[in-house]
């Protein structure tokens, strides 16, 4: 029995030995032939220079020019409205009515103290003049003279005053009717007909102006500073484009007309802002676009065919010969397209070989054969 274990413990073991002697033997038949391999061969040209007109992408925000908001300036209930929540309005048209009658009989009164005022003053002015004839022939003594000047001049700013009034009670009744400021869309109105309201309430109602139209965009500092140097002392009113959030290109181009004094910090990016004619009101405040920003002076950039770039998970890459003729995974950022090229942006120079084809066969490192396209 014990002899029977013996004989089956050692046939496991032969076993074993064979299975790792058979492994380390494929292994090295492997070995062989990955050695005596013959290398890929694969097509590689150098990268080239091309003079383009350089673009950047942001995310932007649509902005009206002018934000009104639309208040009371007196204190009354509100009478009547004249518009419906989301017409388009022009500035001076009337938007409330403040129920206008206490402030119309201030008025009233006001212009009957004018009145009153102006024939009492009328009167001292005759008198005066009389006087002043008398005094001249020692008729009336210059005291009684002196009273009746004062009088003249008291009257003259009592009527002032009684103007001023007049012209102040004009004005309150002049803002029971609530006008617009500027041409716009009217938002939601805040405060329903009825109700009282004051130079407290808030709002009544905000106008957004339509046309033009702002747009503004944070941009890298990095991209900034390619801009600047592409642009040197032309950078203004740049080119710009937008793209609506359905993917569609919106039908006119703007002109970047502003940008910012200081970089955020907390972002990086420099605030940037965007003149846009919006005749049709396609473009509404607040709406979230892609800008597309163009510099107005041409530059000199490496471009790559789009054959030759790959992208995993990392991002774009190309495989780049090192000084050895290696081929290396080599990262790159690439801009928009230009034919069939990509604009590269970083990773590559005027000058570096790139491999545009066989690149499924290439392995970063391990060696390439390169051919001709025809070859």
């Amino acid at each position: 029995m014990k002899r029977n274990i013996l004989i089956i413990i050692a046939l496991l073991i032969c076993a074993i030995a064979l299975r790792f002697g058979f492994n380390a033997v494929m292994k090295t038949m492997a070995g062989n032939a990955a050695k005596n391999r013959p290398a890929p061969e694969v097509t590689a040209v150098q990268v080239e220079e091309k003079q383009v007109i350089r673009s950047f992408e942001a995310p932007g925000r649509v902005v009206s020019k002018y934000q009104v908001n639309v208040g009371a300036r007196i204190a009354g209930y509100l009478q009547q409205s004249f518009f419906k929540e989301g017409d388009f309005v022009k500035a001076g048209q009337v938007l409330f009515r403040i129920e206008p009658a206490e402030y119309s009989n201030a008025a009233a009164v006001a212009s009957a103290n004018v009145a009153d005022f102006r024939a009492r003053l009328d009167y001292a002015e005759k008198q005066l003049a009389r006087a002043a004839e008398l005094v001249k022939q020692d008729y009336i003594a210059k005291a009684q003279y002196d009273n009746l000047l004062s009088q003249r001049n008291s009257l003259r700013a009592s009527l002032a005053s009684a103007q001023a009034s007049y012209n102040d009670a004009n004005r309150n009744l002049g803002y029971t009717t609530v006008k617009a400021q500027v041409d716009g869309r009217v938002g939601i109105i805040t405060v329903t007909v009825g109700n009282y309201v004051s130079p407290s309430s808030g709002p009544l109602t905000t106008i957004y102006s339509t046309n033009p139209i702002f747009v503004t965009f944070p941009l890298e500092s990095t991209d900034f500073a390619a801009l600047a140097n592409a642009d040197e002392g032309n950078s203004i009113n740049r080119k710009v484009e937008l793209v609506l959030p359905g993917g569609v290109t919106y039908g006119l181009t703007g002109v970047q007309d502003f940008q910012d004094n200081k970089v955020d910090l907390s972002t990086g990016t420099i605030t940037m802002r965007a003149t846009f004619q919006n005749p049709d009101n396609e473009l509404i405040n607040g709406e979230f676009v892609t800008v597309k920003l163009y510099s107005n002076n041409p530059v000199n950039v490496p471009v790559v065919p789009q054959t030759a770039v790959q992208e995993n998970q990392a991002g774009k890459y190309v495989y780049k010969l090192d000084d050895e003729g290696l081929p290396q995974l080599t990262y790159i950022k690439t801009g928009r397209q230009e034919g069939d090229n990509y604009i590269v942006n970083e990773g590559l120079q005027k000058g570096d070989r790139i491999i545009i084809d066989g690149i499924q066969k290439v392995v970063p490192g391990k060696p390439v054969k390169i051919v001709s396209s025809e070859q």
